[in-house]
C-alpha cells in the first residue's frame, strides 16, 4: 500500500518504518509567538530544562500583540528575547525584523518543502502549501519540543480534494477554501489532512495556495498540504533567494498513486462565485450576490491568510482612483516587513492612503481580537481573515465577515459587501 505525502514526511522523521496509530517524529524546526511562546518558557523553566534541543532549530516571532498594546504584552517580548538570550536562539524576532509567522518564517528559509513543522498556533497548517508537514500544537509541547526536538503525533488519516473546471474572474483560493468548509463544515475534516490537488491547484500560485492549507484548521483538519512542483520551487528561490536550499529529493514529495484516503472529493469550480462566509463560523458560506445588503462598519485587508504581496496588488487595483465609503474603517495590513516594502516599493501603498484607508506595521492586528481594529457592539466588519467566531474581532456582539482580498476591497468603496464587478 502507497503512503500519502504526509505520512511519508511523518515516516522520515521517525525511527519507524511502517505506519503506525502514534510516532514519536524528529522535528526540523518549531516556533511559538509573542502569545504562545510565553507559556512554553515558563512551563521549560518550571521543568528544570537545562539546555534546548537546538538553538538553531527554535523561533520565536513577536506578531500578535505587537505593537505592544499594554504592559503584559511588552512583558511577553522581553521575556522571549531573555529566553533566547539565555539558551542563544538565533531565530528571535521583535515587531523591527519581523511579521506575521506563517508569511514571515517562509520569507527567512526556516521552512522548506518536505520539512516536518511544529508551531504553538493553530494556524501552523499554513505551511503545508510548499509542501511541509506543519501541525499546530499547545504550548506545553512546544516546552517539550525544546528540549528533546521530538513530538508525538497521531497518524492522521487524509482526505483527498480534487479541483477541476476553470474558475471564473475574482475567484481565488480563499474562495475554493471557503466553499470547501462550507461544503464538509467545521469538523468535516477532523484530526485528518485536507490534501489539495487536481489541475485547479496545479494552475494556482503559492500564495493562494497557502491561503488554502492556512484554513485547513477551520475545517477541523490537523494540517493541509499540496505537493510541491516547479511552481513551489520558484516561488521560493523568489521568496528567500539564497536562503533556498533546492534538494532534488523535493521533486518527489508526492503521494504514491495507490496511497490510501479516508475520502476522495471532486469539486468544480466552474460555477464558483466569490465566497463569504457569514458570521459566526467559517463554515457559513454564502455567494456574494445573495449579501450585497449587508452594510459595514470596517473593513480589514490582512492577515495570515491574505495579507500577502498579490493580495495586496488585488485590493490595490480595484482601490485605485477610487475613495472608500465615508465613514467607513478600512485597514490594510501588510503581512511581513519585506512584503510591506515591496507594496511601498510598487506605489500599492500610496493607491491605499490616497483611497483613505489605514496602512497597519506588520502584525495580526485584530484578527484575533488583539488591537489595532477591535469591534464595538453591534459593529459589522469584513476581513480576509480566517475566523469569524463569537467575540473573535472585539465585542460578543460585534459580526464578522470573512472575503477574498478583491470582495473585501469592492465592498470598501460601496460600504458594502460587494462583488468586484461592480467597482471594476
Amino acid at each position: 500500500m502507497g503512503l500519502t505525502l504526509v505520512e511519508k514526511i511523518l515516516l522520515r522523521a521517525s525511527s519507524s518504518k511502517e505506519l503506525a496509530d502514534f510516532i514519536y517524529a524528529r522535528l526540523d524546526f518549531c516556533f511559538g509567538n509573542d502569545i504562545t511562546a510565553p507559556l512554553a518558557v515558563k512551563e521549560f523553566d518550571k521543568a528544570q530544562f537545562s539546555a534546548v534541543f537546538n538553538a538553531n532549530k527554535i523561533g520565536f516571532v513577536c506578531d500578535h500583540f505587537v505593537p505592544a498594546r499594554d504592559f503584559k504584552a511588552a512583558n511577553n517580548v522581553k521575556l522571549l528575547r531573555e529566553f533566547a538570550t539565555r539558551f542563544k536562539i538565533k531565530h528571535f524576532f521583535d515587531i523591527d525584523t519581523c511579521g506575521i509567522e506563517h508569511v514571515f518564517l517562509i520569507e527567512q528559509g526556516l521552512v522548506c518543502p518536505g520539512a516536518l513543522v511544529i508551531g504553538a498556533d493553530s494556524h501552523t497548517c499554513t505551511f503545508g502549501g510548499i509542501g511541509a508537514a506543519s501541525f499546530g500544537v499547545g504550548s506545553t509541547d512546544l516546552a517539550a519540543a525544546m528540549k528533546s526536538g521530538r513530538c508525538w503525533f497521531k497518524m492522521p488519516q487524509t482526505i483527498k480534494f480534487i479541483y477541476k473546471g476553470k474558475l471564473n474572474k475574482w475567484v481565488c483560493g480563499k474562495d475554493l477554501i471557503l466553499s470547501t468548509i462550507g461544503k464538509i463544515g467545521v469538523d468535516g475534516a477532523l484530526y485528518k489532512v485536507m490534501e489539495f490537488s487536481g489541475p485547479v491547484i496545479k494552475k494556482m500560485g503559492v500564495e493562494e495556495r497557502l491561503t488554502m492549507t492556512n484554513m485547513a484548521i477551520e475545517a477541523g483538519a490537523k494540517t493541509g498540504v499540496i505537493e510541491p512542483d516547479e511552481t513551489t520551487f520558484k516561488y521560493l528561490r523568489q521568496v528567500q533567494g539564497k536562503k533556498f536550499k533546492f534538494k532534488p529529493a523535493m521533486r518527489k514529495l508526492k503521494s504514491d498513486m495507490d496511497a490510501k484516503y479516508s475520502e476522495v472529493i471532486e469539486i468544480d469550480v466552474t460555477k464558483m462565485q466569490p465566497q463569504v462566509a457569514c458570521p459566526h463560523l467559517p463554515s457559513n458560506v454564502k455567494g456574494v450576490g445573495a449579501l450585497r445588503k449587508i452594510k459595514l462598519d470596517q473593513v480589514v485587508i490582512g492577515s495570515c491568510t491574505n495579507g500577502r504581496i498579490s493580495d495586496l496588488r488585488i485590493a490595490a487595483k480595484i482601490l485605485k482612483k477610487k475613495r472608500v465609503k465615508k465613514g467607513l474603517r478600512v485597514i490594510v495590513i501588510p503581512a511581513s516587513h519585506i512584503i510591506y516594502r515591496a507594496a511601498e516599493k510598487e506605489g500599492l501603498l500610496k493607491v491605499f492612503f490616497e483611497a483613505g484607508c489605514i496602512v497597519s506595521p506588520p502584525t495580526c492586528g485584530p484578527c484575533l481580537g488583539g488591537h489595532g481594529g477591535i469591534l464595538d457592539k453591534g459593529e459589522v466588519a469584513l476581513a480576509t481573515t480566517n475566523r469569524n467566531f463569537i467575540g473573535r474581532m472585539g465585542h460578543p456582539e460585534s459580526f464578522v465577515y470573512l472575503s477574498s482580498p478583491a470582495v473585501a476591497a469592492a465592498s470598501a468603496i460601496k460600504g458594502r459587501i460587494t462583488h468586484p464587478d461592480e467597482v471594476s
